[in-house]
């Protein structure tokens, strides 16, 4: 199984358009950029793990020839923005071949996508219900949602349990999606293979209006599900202040709460800007609190053949 890391930005993507701040422009001087987040899985199926108005875009060179399902976590733009893109596969088929692309969300979350895309279902998407604990049905992939809290502007979310059985090798990956809490520890979340966590700011904000996950409160999670192989951390964004920006005073920015410190040097960790630097800190944070696990900061186009 593969996973290619489509777009690993937060919701206005990094840098975000005509944003002055000191983070916007080191990204923009060396030329990187973070799309919003999705994901394609390349196994049995071909998946997509959320359709944000990027897809466009991310797709372009990835030699996909269709979607075997797309499956969306939650009613937010950032993640189901993008589905009218996805016209595309139908556009280059004759009447005769196509079949609609069953995408898989909760109640809840349809409630919201079908006032925008009522219009693609029955023709383009194949609309299914999933709910949370139970395996999502019509895919040869084993996928089970869990239940995630992520506000109440998004009461339909959830994060995805993968697993895949080779020979009686079992293998799981977790991908999170944009969550501040999980209810239900449920014990099918521990042990992962692989994690895809996000990882919204580096340290927990003053106010979590977004309702997100930071690096140090994800540090909890990890430690709890004890992931074996890889940490990987996505969904990153630019809406904290670095000191002596003339553009911290930005809406978007959020001071932290007690930035978490190096424990030998009792000093702040250094807030980082680019993907040399969240990889940097990344590592130092995990390594600090004793957990083995390599941690790698996606970026854009990343590919990784799980197993």
């Amino acid at each position: 199984m593969e996973i290619v890391f489509l777009g690993t930005g937060a919701a206005w993507g990094v840098p975000e358009a005509g944003c002055p701040c000191r983070i916007c422009q080191k990204v923009r001087s060396l030329d990187e950029e973070r799309t919003r987040s999705a994901y394609l899985i390349k196994g049995k199926e071909t998946l997509l793990l959320d359709c944000g108005p990027d897809i466009r875009r991310q797709l372009e060179g990835q030699e996909v020839e269709r979607l075997d399902a797309i499956l969306i976590s939650h009613e937010h733009a950032d993640h189901y923005l993008g589905l009218d893109d996805i016209m595309a596969f139908r556009r280059r088929l004759s009447r005769e071949k196509w079949q609609p692309i069953p995408t898989y969300a909760t109640k809840a979350a349809w409630a919201v996508i079908k006032k925008s895309f009522g219009y693609l279902c029955g023709t383009l998407l194949e609309p299914r219900v999933i709910k949370p604990w139970e395996r999502v049905a019509g895919l040869a992939t084993d996928i089970y949602p869990f239940k995630t809290f992520h506000g109440d502007s998004a009461p339909g979310s959830v994060g995805f349990i993968i697993e895949e059985d080779l020979s009686g090798n079992a293998h799981k990956l977790i991908y999170t999606s944009d969550f501040f809490d999980v209810p239900k520890l449920d014990g099918r979340l521990m042990e992962p293979d692989f994690l895809i966590l996000q990882s919204h700011w580096l340290n927990e904000p003053l106010v979590n209006r977004a309702h997100s996950m930071s690096l140090e409160r994800g540090v909890d999670f990890i430690q709890a599900w004890k992931p074996k192989s890889r940490i990987f951390l996505v969904h990153i964004s630019e809406a904290y202040p670095i000191e002596g920006d003339p553009a911290n005073e930005a809406l978007k920015k959020v001071a932290p709460k007690k930035p978490m410190k190096d424990p030998k040097t009792r000093l702040p960790y250094t807030l980082p800007t680019c993907q040399t630097e969240w990889q940097s800190v990344a590592e130092k944070v995990l390594q600090d609190r004793g957990i083995p696990t390599p941690v790698q900061v996606a970026s854009d186009g990343l590919k990784v053949r799980l197993w």
